[in-house]
């Protein structure tokens, strides 16, 4: 698994495409006008930043499993031609009542192939075990072992840049997830896009995503109970009702950013680009 690149000319995109579930649609990273921004987008925004802008389009839906992306999402990511796609899935598919890691690296290695033969570079991470955040989640901690394991041989025979989040402590800090502790929060959505832009080789990135975060203040036994009751009323509690909540009819969703759409530099990227020093 990479999480850093070794090229000293860094590619140029101009068409990236963002495909997955709710990670890749940015929950829980608030834009600030109703919607969601997430790493996906800071991401483009860092490379129109540094190109001078990206046409960008990003399709990832919340709830979608991988073969729902493979069915929905492949096709119409493969008409507009990338030259950088983003995958991430699999959180919906280890949640599930079962959970198949041949189906999961069949639909992986389908994905990742048909964008890499068509020449777009494609980049996706994996997900840490969760048990430190959710106790109860040492009961799925294998499977997400063996969906990492995938990710990896479907990325060793593709060609995909795949960064390895599941070998850093840091992945795992509570102060890097929202409330859920299923999504990032706007911190984890900034330290995933900066782990991307190192992958990728962009200039000004680094490896200091990886680095952990200043200790954090100890929490008094009486503070750690409350924080788990409002856990487990808040989130737990609605996740058990799911399947219940799945037989009634829901509403179709349609991905935030469905065309490619011109990104353009920052105010703040074309201040320092006017500045004498700059």
């Amino acid at each position: 698994m990479r999480s850093s690149s070794s090229r000293t000319d860094p590619l140029r995109f101009h068409r990236y495409v963002a495909i997955g579930d709710s990670s890749t649609e940015g929950i829980d990273d608030p834009d600030g006008r109703g919607g969601f921004r997430g790493w996906a987008d800071r991401l483009a925004q860092q490379l129109a930043d540094l190109q001078g802008g990206i046409e960008y389009a990003n399709l990832g839906i919340r709830g979608r499993s991988t073969a729902e992306i493979r069915e929905q999402q492949l096709a119409p990511a493969l008409a507009m031609r990338p030259d950088l796609a983003t995958l991430f899935c699999g959180t919906n598919d280890v949640l599930a009542a079962r959970f198949d890691p041949k189906t999961f690296a069949r639909d992986v290695e389908a994905l990742q192939r048909a964008l890499r033969e068509q020449g777009a570079t494609v980049l996706g991470f994996t997900l840490p075990d969760l048990t430190p955040l959710i106790p109860a989640a040492r009961l799925i901690a294998p499977r997400i072992a063996r969906m990492n394991e995938a990710l990896a041989s479907c990325s060793a025979r593709t060609g995909a840049i795949l960064v390895d989040f599941a070998a850093h402590e840091v992945a795992v800090d509570p102060r890097l997830w929202s409330p859920d502790r299923i999504h990032a929060n706007s911190d984890g959505h900034a330290r995933i896009a900066r782990a991307l832009a190192n992958a990728l080789g962009l200039p000004q990135s680094d490896d200091s995503w990886t680095q952990p975060l200043p200790p954090a203040e100890p929490r008094g036994a009486l503070a750690r109970a409350i924080r788990e009751s409002r856990w487990w009323l808040r989130h737990a509690l609605p996740w058990s009702l799911a399947p219940l909540a799945s037989l009634l009819p829901t509403p179709s969703r349609r991905a935030k950013r469905e065309r490619l759409e011109r990104v353009v530099p920052s105010a703040q990227s074309a201040l320092a680009s006017d500045s004498p020093n700059g």
